[in-house]
């Protein structure tokens, strides 16, 4: 199987019908969509470690959640640090797809698999954009927050997570992985009264005990990762002879 083919099976598993509209994603640099692909690495971010090992180690193609070229290069240079590597990755023939917020909305995606490694059942998309992405379910049993927080903490091998507690039990949960504070409003209008984000900020978590709503931060990458497995399945279900290796692109430091 070819760049093009893999990327329009993918692509038809994900459809870029559910990106949001200000998104960039899909096939971010094909030296050559003809080439085969036998070997790819995946990662949450094509960071300069990840373009290095995909050189170094041979791979045909890097898939990641999180775009490449995110807004518009202007120039192709090796002073700027997305188009340094771009560079690198065509002179080496190295190929780069990113499915973004369409593997957020999509079912399957990032926010179910959150929403089913944290324990929700009987789950519902919900969210601000035309194509919801975020997803909100219940637990099982109630919980106190603070039990709930560990949970989270412990299901997504988070370092650390941050919670502010508006005075309610946990029972019927919210999810969005990565950003989201700007959907809380949606998860409150959804019936939730706890949202699980990766990134709320200060502000939010500090206006939660006065609000609707429990919040727990949990971190961008921890809450985004586990779809990297999710992709290496859709790959082994378009060519099962392609092997696909998982590289853990987080560069923050908990202390």
């Amino acid at each position: 199987m070819n760049v093009k083919e893999l990327y329009k099976h993918l692509a038809e598993q994900i459809p870029a019908s559910l990106s949001c509209s200000w998104d960039n994603d899909g096939l971010m640099c094909a030296p050559s969509s003809s080439a085969q692909v036998s070997k790819v690495l995946i990662a949450l971010d094509i960071t300069h470690e990840v373009t290095q090992k995909a050189i170094r180690e041979g791979y045909d193609l890097v898939i990641s959640h999180h775009p490449l070229i995110f807004k518009g290069v202007k120039s192709l240079t090796d002073d700027a640090y997305v188009s340094a590597k771009l560079i690198d990755l065509v002179r080496a023939g190295v190929s780069a797809m990113s499915f973004h917020t369409r593997l957020d909305a999509v079912e399957g995606g990032v926010n179910d698999i959150l929403a089913k490694t944290l324990g929700l059942s009987d789950t519902a998309p919900f969210g601000i954009d035309p194509t919801p992405i975020g997803r909100i379910g219940s637990l099982a049993e109630p919980m106190e927050l603070s039990d709930f927080a560990a949970l989270v903490k412990r299901a997504l091998g988070a370092p650390a997570v941050s919670y502010a507690d508006a005075g309610k039990g946990v029972k019927r949960v919210a999810v969005l992985g990565g950003s989201g504070s700007d959907d809380i409003a949606a998860a409150i209008l959804a019936g939730a009264d706890t949202y699980v984000s990766g990134e709320l900020g200060y502000h939010h978590l500090t206006d939660a005990p006065d609000g609707e709503i429990n919040l727990i931060e949990a971190g961008h990458f921890y809450t985004e990762f586990p779809v990297c497995r999710r992709i290496a399945e859709l790959v082994a279900e378009a060519d099962a002879s392609i092997k696909c290796d998982i590289f853990n692109s987080d560069r923050t430091k908990v202390i």
